[in-house]
Formats: structure tokens, sequence, C-alpha cells
């Protein structure tokens, strides 16, 4: 069993910038490929950015501008994101996979509670 603690959303001006920590607990945490996924008003929940066996993976639309990483030591994923836009609004989830598949939702089975993002025009 994991457990994951979003933080470090916020309200922010196009433009700038943040850095969105998922603290783990359980001590299988390093074991498992980890993933962020955002879900805007109305919309579908989206992959954003995933970490598995030490490759990383990011949606066309946040390449070149967010960045993912991980300190097993530290049990803690995070999600740098810079040169944020008003479409990176959202609610911003990590997950731990159990599942081939990082891309896909369907892959993750622990989710944490989430954190809101507001990048303002």
């Amino acid at each position: 069993q994991v457990q994951l603690v979003e933080s470090g959303g916020g309200l922010v001006q196009a433009g700038g910038s943040l850095r969105l920590s998922c603290a783990g607990s359980g001590r299988t945490f390093s074991s498992y490929p980890m993933g962020w996924f955002r879900q805007a008003p109305g919309k579908e929940r989206e992959f954003v950015a995933a970490w598995s066996a030490g490759y990383t993976y990011y949606a066309d639309s946040v390449k070149g501008r967010f960045t993912i990483s991980r300190d097993n030591a530290e049990n803690t994923v995070y999600l740098q994101m810079i040169s944020l836009k008003p479409e990176d609004t959202a609610v911003y989830y990590c997950a731990a996979a159990t599942r081939p598949g990082v891309r896909r939702r369907e892959s993750y089975t622990y989710w944490g509670q989430g954190t809101q993002v507001t990048v303002s025009s």
C-alpha cells in the first residue's frame, strides 16, 4: 500500500514557475514508476509526466517546460514547471503505477488527493 500527498500548488502568473512535490509513504515506494497527471474543469484527467527505471516521459504539451524527478531517499517525486501558461491550469495528481504503460491512467493504482495550479494571464 502506498499513500501519496501532493503539495506546492498555487496561483502564478503566466511565464512563472512552480515546483510540485509528492510525498510517498510505504517501504516499497521506490519500486513504483511514478507519474503526474492533471485535470482541468470539464476535461478528462490527462498524462503530464512519468519517471520509470531512470527514464522520463512527457506529454507533448509540457515537453521542455516541465521536469519530473524523484528522490527515493526522501520518498518524494517532484514536478518542476517553468514558463507556465493559462492552459496549464488544473488539479495536478501524482500516482504510482502497478501495470505497464506509464502514459496510461489505467496503469496507476495509487493516487494522491491533488493540488490546484492556477495560471493567470
